[in-house]
């Protein structure tokens, strides 16, 4: 079984020995037990509090490296063509407490029927799909990385 207690950042020159395939949920435990993408044991020991980011370093307590990945999950992405209806769609699900992925005139949530209507009565065209959601950190989570 392969153990984690430390973070190496997003750059690094030692091969990859395992990659780790998560969800939103799963990268934002500071705790948890799962399997790399070839079928190891890991248990990951860091501290609560700071997501792991899609494209992050970990080592191992015996030297090895993984990667952290995003696992395809459902997903609602919402797009417009301008950004005053952007702006409104993000100031009513950020009143709501919602995990949101911004990108350029598009955001993502996890699916939920009354938030995807809000949005399109908003003016979004929304659509259910398969992708890698990577949600704000949040004002007050530490630094952000955007990945597309």
């Amino acid at each position: 079984m392969l153990e984690v207690y430390e973070r190496l950042g997003d750059h690094c020159h030692d091969p990859v020995f395992a990659e780790l395939v998560l969800n939103h949920e799963q990268r934002d435990k500071g705790r948890l037990r799962t399997l790399t993408a070839d079928g190891q044991e890991v248990r990951i020991f860091l501290e609560r509090g700071r997501p792991l980011q899609v494209g992050e370093f970990l080592r191992t307590h015996c030297g090895k490296t993984l990667q952290v990945c995003g696992a395809m999950e459902p997903v609602v992405t919402a797009r417009c063509d301008d950004w005053l209806t952007f702006a409104k769609a993000c100031y009513h699900l950020g009143n709501r407490h919602v995990k949101l992925q911004v990108g350029e005139l598009w955001l993502r949530i996890t699916p939920d029927h009354v938030l995807e209507e809000m949005m399109q009565l908003l003016g979004l065209t929304t659509v259910q799909e398969e992708a890698v959601f990577v949600p704000e950190n949040g004002a007050y989570g530490g630094h952000g990385h955007h990945h597309h």
